[in-house]
């Protein structure tokens, strides 16, 4: 007798219990009308997940047992539907990260999840305490074993399911995206769970919170550790997937995207829920006829349209002719409301204003940054006026080096590339224009500037980005010391100027927006350096 197992794969909401009470029972009852026995949502579907200090709050625990009893009250109308739900879970003076199993009208059993992850954006084991106990329920004579996410990542939690009499895993996960992680997703489980002999039915969480992307690419592998069903990259979807006993007979499989793919539609994702989330009726990007600038605008507009995208070109004495008018012509192809607004005034009375004070000094970045600094008022200006977000638009190839100017290029509210290198942003426009050509050509081929200075270069300060990106990916993603940079094959000279740039300039990523993470290592909840140390590798 075959069972339908349904993987609800659904963007919950950080706080918003009963919308996800909701969202979980709409996805059930379509589950139901497509024959489901079983359906699985997301690790703590019911609360979104991080929800980090919220964990620290009596009454969070309370309405989440609420609001899960009323849900599972709810779900009765859907017959012996079995509906696994994630939820905090507070048992005397012990907090779980938990799932439970909802059955006609009752909470028919609730999994702990063992193995708290406490590395990279994760700090579980300050919230939650470890589960000790299988949780294996049968229907239509095949037994399905419960597990939360990290317990795969290890042998110990798909062994005990597997000693209790599970046939097949059933894991809700929380799983953020970075590059390459669905291939590392696989590899893991095909370890730690296929080992067993168990198949595995991998259920992840998709949507934006804060920093982090939960990307779905939910899946099913058979006790080989044969892919037989993967769902889409960052979309919201519900999938059957039929078992004839533990054996998931083979469906659809979502098509395999180019990592450039991936992460543009991750920052997607990232952007509509962020604004849409908190709220915000549209968006500010200051639009520099840059490469960055460019790409910002090309996923914000994809992400909300061209009606809650403004983009704002602000020249200085200092802006080329080319920037102006390939501003325009990147506006003019996307539909988007775009406006000029000079700073020349403002830079002018800034200069009077200092003239005394500066009297007999040379012009320097002060300077620079005053322009930059203008601009960040001028787009927090019009933010306070028309409740508009502001999206900055620095990469992390910048970030990392302190290539930015506090309160002007870094004033904003959300950071869109925040994690990304600047070899990469060149791969991301050349893959948004194989869509559709939004970006001119000119925007990607013409040496990048900041455009505060007459004739001014990036490169009048960095090395070329190939060197810096490679050099910052070795020594802040992946810790390598300077000794194995240089023997890697860069220039001394370069590896010392770019790990001492990144250190003195922790300070100013300190007081950046929050951003879009991509990678297996961000700046933010990733990287926790101190501003005030001594110690130099």
């Amino acid at each position: 007798m075959t069972v339908k197992v349904a993987i609800a794969q659904i963007n919950s909401v950080v706080g918003a219990l009963e919308a996800n009470a909701n969202l979980i029972f709409d996805y059930a009852s379509q589950a139901k009308e497509l024959g489901a026995d079983i359906v699985v949502t997301p690790e703590l579907s019911l609360v979104g997940y991080p929800p980090e200090d919220l964990l620290l709050r009596a009454g969070f625990y309370l309405e989440a047992d609420k609001v899960l009893n009323s849900l599972a009250q709810r779900l009765a109308a859907l017959g012996d539907l079995h509906v696994l739900v994630g939820h905090p879970h507070q048992v005397d003076d012990k907090h779980y990260n938990a799932v439970s199993l909802l059955l006609q009208g009752e909470v028919v059993g609730t999994y702990h999840k063992h193995a708290l992850p406490n590395d990279m954006v994760f700090d579980e084991k300050r919230y939650f305490d470890s589960g000790n106990e299988a949780l294996v329920f049968e229907v239509k004579g095949t037994r399905f074993g419960v597990n939360i996410c990290e317990d795969t990542w290890n042998h110990a939690a798909p062994s005990m399911a597997k000693n209790a009499g599970a046939q097949v895993l059933l894991v809700p996960n929380g799983s953020p995206f970075h590059m390459n992680k669905e291939a590392l997703r696989l590899d893991v489980m095909r370890e730690n769970v296929s080992a067993h002999g168990l198949s595995l039915v991998y259920a992840n969480l998709v949507g934006g919170q804060d920093e982090l992307i939960f990307d779905g690419n939910s899946f099913v592998l058979d006790v080989e550790g044969q892919c037989v069903a993967k769902l889409a990259h960052c979309q919201q979807q519900l999938r059957i997937v039929e078992f004839d006993g533990a054996r998931p007979l083979p469906t659809e499989c979502a098509a395999e995207l180019s990592v450039e793919a991936q992460v543009y539609q991750a920052l997607v994702l990232g952007v509509r829920d962020y604004v849409g989330k908190n709220g915000f009726p549209s968006v500010l990007i200051g639009f520099s006829g840059g490469v960055d600038s460019a790409l910002t605008l090309a996923i914000a507009v994809d992400a909300l349209g061209v009606d809650k995208v403004r983009a704002v070109m602000m020249p200085s004495p200092y802006t080329a002719d080319i920037s102006w008018l390939d501003s325009r012509d990147m506006a003019k192809r996307l539909g988007v409301r775009y406006d000029e607004i000079s700073i020349n005034q403002c830079f002018s009375a800034f200069r009077e204003t200092l003239s005394q004070e500066f009297a007999g000094l040379k012009e320097d970045t002060t300077e620079e940054n005053i322009q930059a600094r203008i601009r960040g008022t001028i787009l927090m200006a019009m933010s306070n006026k028309y409740g508009s977000i502001v999206l900055t638009t620095g990469n992390k190839s910048e970030m990392a080096v302190g290539y930015c100017t506090l309160y002007g290029d870094m004033a904003g509210g959300f950071a869109v590339i925040k994690d990304i290198a600047k070899t990469l942003v060149y791969r991301l426009c050349a893959y948004r224009n194989s869509l559709s050509d939004v970006i001119p050509e000119r925007i990607i081929t013409r040496p990048p500037s900041a455009e505060l200075r007459p004739d001014q270069k990036d490169q009048d300060s960095l090395p070329e980005y190939e060197i810096l990106d490679g050099i910052m990916q070795r020594y802040m993603e992946e810790n390598q010391s300077r000794a194995e940079i240089v023997a890697a094959g860069y220039a001394e000279a370069d590896v010392e100027k770019i790990t001492r740039l990144i250190k003195i300039n922790e300070y100013k990523r300190r007081q950046a927006p929050v951003g879009i993470r991509i990678t297996h290592r961000a700046f933010g909840r990733d990287w926790r350096y101190p501003i005030t140390s001594k110690f130099r590798d």
